[in-house]
């Protein structure tokens, strides 16, 4: 059921962006080091720069995977309720079913 708030209660899927950082990692650094054997400086710049980008995003990921359940929950946390201060849209609120005639 949408309740028209998702976007302030959206989670991310730690477990899954961790895998795909690793992939990237992986991937990134043999460019580096391929391009850098084979004497590309350009492309060992380019595969270097995003080996570190890789890094920081998989460093932030871990950070967050070991901060706990309020960062990756699981089927038994239920969805936050939005924070309604100021700045924050309230949520709508949600169309009651009409009576059968």
């Amino acid at each position: 059921m949408r309740t028209g708030s998702e976007p302030l209660t959206a989670r991310s899927a730690l477990r899954a962006r961790f895998w795909l950082s690793v992939w990237g990692f992986l991937w990134s650094a043999a460019g580096a080091v391929a391009f850098g054997l084979t004497g590309h400086p350009g492309w060992t710049a380019a595969f270097g720069a995003l080996l570190v980008i890789v890094t920081i995003d998989l460093s932030m990921i871990v950070h967050h995977i070991h901060q706990g359940p309020h960062y990756q929950p699981g089927k038994d946390v239920p969805p936050y309720e939005p924070v309604h201060g100021e700045g924050h849209p309230k949520p709508r609120p949600q169309a009651r079913p009409r009576p059968r005639p």
